[in-house]
C-alpha cells in the first residue's frame, strides 16, 4: 500500500456535493467528517448524507465519526455504506468491542486520536485495527493550522505499527498541504485527509496528484 490521499468534503460547496466529488477522480477515498457539536463544537453530516454520498460516488467513503456514543452509532454508518468508519478513541467505551464490530460488518475500522491523547496506552490493541487516526488540528473546524507538535506521535505510531509486524494504515487529518504532508510523511503516516488544500485550488484533482507526489518524495 503506498500513499494515499483523502479528500475531506468539509471544504467544498455543500450546495453542489455530487458535482464537487466528481472534481476528485484521482483520490484514492472520500473523507466524510460526522460531527454531533457535542463530541467537537460543531454540526456537520449525518448517516443520510453519508448513505447518499456511498451510493452516488465512486470513491469508497471514509466515515470519520466526531460523535458521542461511538459504540452505539459507529456500525450504523457500515450500513449506510462507507468503507472505512473511524470513531474516535475518546468517545468509545468499548473500544476493541467496537472494532470487531465495525470490522465484522464488513468495513476497515479505524481509531482516531485528538492531538493530546496518546497512543501508547493503545499498542495492545493495534492488531484491532486496520488504520490510526491521528488528528494533527483540535477536531471540529476545517481550515485550521497543522499543529507540529503532532510529529513526534506519528513517528511513535509508526515504530509501534513496525514493532508488531502490521500493515495498519496511519492516517492524518488536519492542515495537511503541500507546506506540511511531506513532514508527516517522512514521520511515517501514509493517509492523508486534506480538505482546505484541495477545495481552495483552481484544479482540486491536479491539487490531490501534487500531495500524492509531495508525500511520496518524502517518503522515499
Amino acid at each position: 500500500m503506498g500513499i494515499q490521499i483523502t479528500p475531506s468534503i468539509l471544504n467544498s460547496d455543500f450546495a453542489a456535493l455530487g458535482a464537487e466529488v466528481r472534481r476528485i477522480p484521482g483520490a484514492d477515498w472520500l473523507h466524510v467528517d460526522v460531527m454531533d457539536n457535542h463530541f467537537v463544537p460543531n454540526l456537520t453530516f449525518g448517516l443520510g448524507m453519508v448513505e447518499a454520498l456511498a451510493a452516488a460516488s465512486e470513491l469508497p467513503v471514509d466515515a470519520h465519526l466526531m460523535i458521542e456514543e461511538a459504540d452505539r452509532h459507529a456500525p450504523a454508518y457500515v450500513e449506510a455504506g462507507a468503507r472505512s468508519v473511524t470513531f474516535h478513541v475518546e468517545a468509545a467505551r468499548a473500544p476493541v468491542r467496537l472494532a470487531r464490530e465495525i470490522r465484522s460488518a464488513g468495513a476497515r475500522v479505524s481509531m482516531g486520536l485528538k492531538p493530546a491523547t496518546p497512543i501508547e496506552p493503545y499498542e495492545d490493541m493495534l492488531p484491532e485495527l486496520d488504520m490510526v487516526l491521528l488528528m494533527t488540528v483540535e477536531p471540529g473546524f476545517g481550515g485550521q493550522s497543522f499543529l507540529d507538535i503532532c510529529l513526534p506521535k506519528i513517528r511513535r505510531t509508526r515504530e509501534l505499527v513496525a514493532r508488531h509486524g502490521l500493515e495498519t494504515w496511519v492516517q492524518v487529518d488536519g492542515g495537511i498541504s503541500l507546506e506540511t504532508i511531506g513532514r508527516c510523511a517522512e514521520a511515517g503516516a501514509d493517509v492523508f485527509v486534506a480538505g482546505s488544500a484541495v477545495y481552495s485550488a483552481d484544479d482540486p484533482d491536479a491539487m490531490v496528484a501534487s500531495l500524492r507526489a509531495a508525500a511520496e518524495a518524502a517518503a522515499g
